[in-house]
């Protein structure tokens, strides 16, 4: 029967139906064939999303969208542009700095892509930094924001496997980092080489007033951080909180939106999240069919005859979740894997909250990986260009991305260091 699921779901991938649709026809379809009522079905599909936690995923992806539609997202760019735009490669390392605090805001990667994608193209082709490698910065950069929290991915993981959402989104911020980096010593290499001029001067005025512009927007992720590691809410409250913060300074202060526009956000989300949520409720249906397959089990005990070093097994799982980050989305991956390559990770023993940003570093870089990266589509819709020009112009980014997930694979306290500080 696993063999057959396996191959319905690969040919409908390809044959272009919604990953939702993929999970609620296969998840229901096994179901029925093993002979078990309708009502188990119901009850299988309804009590995965049964959790408190993800109410928190339509509040973060409204607040992210309305701070982007609501002219944050340009504040924001020109804030650090201000502050970066002198330093060799001042441009290509706005984008990455850009990319990780607006990940901070939104939690979603092609949000960020779509938010930042016009203004910061703009001016890297205006410096001479080329077409291909402004489509390469641009398109990988918006992964960062899965690793940055609060980010949808980590609370799917947490929801799958009873990981600490808090514990989740606070080891993310070192990894974040990190991987960031990578990225920049690229951009810096790739201005140098090819003798991008910065073409800016530092200017204190410029400074201080971008500093009062973006100070509105800066106060979304303190509302956020502050609030759950402060003890003042939990993740689904502060993202009640920041969607109605957003609301206020983007309608009442910027004056960017209107309600108008708030309302057909809040629909775009209505239906977003429903979508978001079917994934979840026939995904984890097929994780019970797994499960009651002894997958698995299974699957630790073919690790366990390979005698493999922990070492060996972190390398096996990254390979896994890259070539799974390549045909699936992040949401839907981390619903159906994370239950199955859990064991194998404990087995090793790995930490939770290391392996649950393994896991999400390796989505992230699927984000950009042909052939079905979301953000290759996202890059071809705003820039209008084939998607062959993308995946060729984010090949270097690839590389640097991996050496991002080798250092946060293998140097467990870049992801535990700040974990540790927190009390139980």
């Amino acid at each position: 029967m696993l063999t057959v699921i396996a191959i319905a779901a690969f040919v409908l991938l390809l044959i272009g139906v919604p990953m939702w649709m993929i999970f609620l026809v296969l998840a229901v379809s096994a179901m029925v064939w093993q002979g078990v009522s309708m009502e188990v079905v119901v009850q299988g599909l309804t009590g995965t999303i049964n959790n408190l936690v993800l109410l928190s995923v339509p509040g973060f992806i409204f607040a992210g969208t309305v701070m982007g539609r609501g002219g944050m997202a340009v504040r924001l760019i020109n804030w650090i542009s201000a502050f970066l735009g002198r330093v060799p490669g001042g441009m290509a390392l706005t984008t990455v700095s850009a990319a990780e605090l607006f990940g901070a805001i939104s939690g979603s990667s092609a949000a960020t892509v779509a938010a930042l994608g016009n203004v910061l193209s703009r001016g890297l082709n205006s410096l001479g930094y080329g077409e291909r490698f402004s489509l390469g910065l641009i398109t990988s950069s918006g992964a960062i924001a899965i690793i940055i929290p609060p980010s949808i991915t980590m609370i799917l993981f947490s929801v799958m496997t009873n990981a600490s959402v808090g514990r989740m989104f606070i080891a993310g911020i070192i990894p974040g980092f990190v991987v960031g980096a990578c990225a920049a010593v690229y951009c810096v290499w790739y201005a140098w080489r090819h003798k991008v001029a910065s073409e800016r001067t530092w200017s204190a005025a410029e400074m201080l007033r971008t500093t009062r512009e973006v100070a509105w927007t800066l106060g979304a992720p303190l509302i956020i951080f502050g609030g759950i590691y402060g003890g003042f809410a939990t993740p689904t409250e502060a993202a009640m909180v920041v969607s109605v913060y957003a609301v206020i300074v983007s309608v009442y202060i910027y004056r960017d939106l209107t309600w108008k526009d708030v309302w057909a956000i809040t629909h775009e989300t209505a239906q977003l999240s429903a979508k978001l949520f079917i994934i979840v409720a026939a995904a984890g249906v097929c994780s019970w069919i797994l499960a009651a397959e002894a997958v698995p089990q299974t699957m630790v005990g073919f690790i366990e005859g390979l005698q493999l070093s922990p070492w060996m097994v972190l390398l096996l799982i990254n390979v896994i979740l890259l070539v799974v980050g390549m045909f699936m989305d992040p949401n839907s991956a981390v619903i159906l894997f994370a239950p199955l390559l859990w064991p194998i990770a404990q087995h090793a023993g790995v930490d939770l909250i290391h392996f649950g940003i393994i896991f999400t570093v390796n989505l992230a870089i699927g984000m950009f990986s042909p052939p079905f990266g979301l953000n290759i589509f996202v890059s071809c819709s705003i820039f209008r260009v084939s998607s062959s020009r993308v995946v060729v112009s984010v090949i270097p980014f690839f590389f640097a991305y991996l050496i991002g997930l080798a250092l946060v694979t293998y140097v467990p306290s870049l992801s535990l260091f700040l974990p540790g500080l927190m009390k139980d």
